[in-house]
């Protein structure tokens, strides 16, 4: 018939599933079987919340290099790569272990090889890692100590904030602790802050409000796709934060805006995120979004 749309004729799409860790929302393509042209121009046309799907970030999976099981790639929104997403590869690591039937999976990230494993009462781990606390690691501008940074918001006289630490797990997190975190506007600060010049490659933003010894709220503004529901890699960086501050234990509740994510930073230095992740629905890409972009 004339006029008639082939838009979801399959050859011409790639399947995607949606998916969320504590409303943290992903787009998961598998091209295992089948190398996509997948870069920063694909990205954006994918994340576009009116005109794509929309995502806090793209994660896609592709057949390992040599290092894990398999290969996972992450974007976010405005098209940059990122080497860490806890929350997206929680995700990816439920699919995987459904269907490999495994106790546990690797994924080689821009950030290093992350173990997953299944919790018994079905949530899923995924060990972060080791923490990069040294400053030219995070990276910072100048040679500081990370507990404490020089970066401050407000009057030089009577700063709003000031004062947070810095960590980088798989990407970089400058960490406030605040008495309350929901008395300051993040959707101000946080911008601001993620292009400040102490954050040559931008840093995610959070408010950490220590509640005991076991449990911090958390807010974040992540670097690349503003203000989200929940952030693994922040949560990981704010138990690591607050330990080294003495503020709070090594296993911390992380209470964010999108629910709880249990952390323990063990003995042996290696991030453990506990939580949960959800399937929403699945769909298909037309093969235009993908047009004209590097591979």
């Amino acid at each position: 018939m004339a006029g008639r749309s082939t838009l979801y004729t399959p050859s011409m799409s790639v399947a995607f599933y949606k998916m969320n860790g504590l409303g943290n929302d992903f787009v998961v393509v598998d091209a295992r079987a089948r190398k996509l042209k997948l870069g920063a121009d694909a990205a954006r046309r994918i994340g576009d919340r009116h005109r794509g799907v929309g995502f806090d970030q793209l994660l896609v999976i592709e057949p390992s290099k040599g290092k894990g099981d398999f290969s996972l790639r992450i974007w976010n929104p405005d098209g940059s790569e990122t080497g860490a997403c806890g929350n997206g590869t929680r995700c990816v690591a439920d699919l995987l272990l459904n269907e490999t039937k495994k106790s546990s999976v690797t994924l080689s990230t821009l950030g290093g090889v992350l173990t997953c494993t299944r919790e018994a009462d079905g949530r899923v781990t995924v060990d972060m890692g080791e923490p990069k606390l040294d400053w030219q690691d995070i990276p910072l501008a100048e040679r500081m100590d990370t507990r404490t940074i020089d970066v401050r918001v407000g009057p030089m006289d009577a700063p709003v904030l000031i004062g947070p630490s810095a960590v980088n797990m798989g990407n970089p997190h400058c960490i406030f602790f605040v008495e309350n975190a929901q008395a300051h506007d993040l959707s101000k600060i946080g911008p601001m802050l993620e292009y400040h010049p102490m954050f040559p490659e931008r840093a995610n933003i959070s408010l950490a409000q220590v509640m005991s010894k076991s449990e911090i709220r958390l807010r974040v503004w992540e670097r690349g796709a503003g203000q989200t529901q929940a952030c693994g890699s922040a949560a990981c960086a704010a138990t690591v934060a607050a330990a080294r501050r003495k503020l709070t234990d090594r296993k911390v509740r992380i209470v964010l805006d999108g629910g709880p994510l249990d952390i323990e930073w063990r003995e042996d230095n290696h991030v453990l995120m506990t939580g949960p992740t959800e399937l929403n629905f699945t769909g298909e890409l037309d093969e235009r979004y993908f047009a004209g972009d590097a591979s």
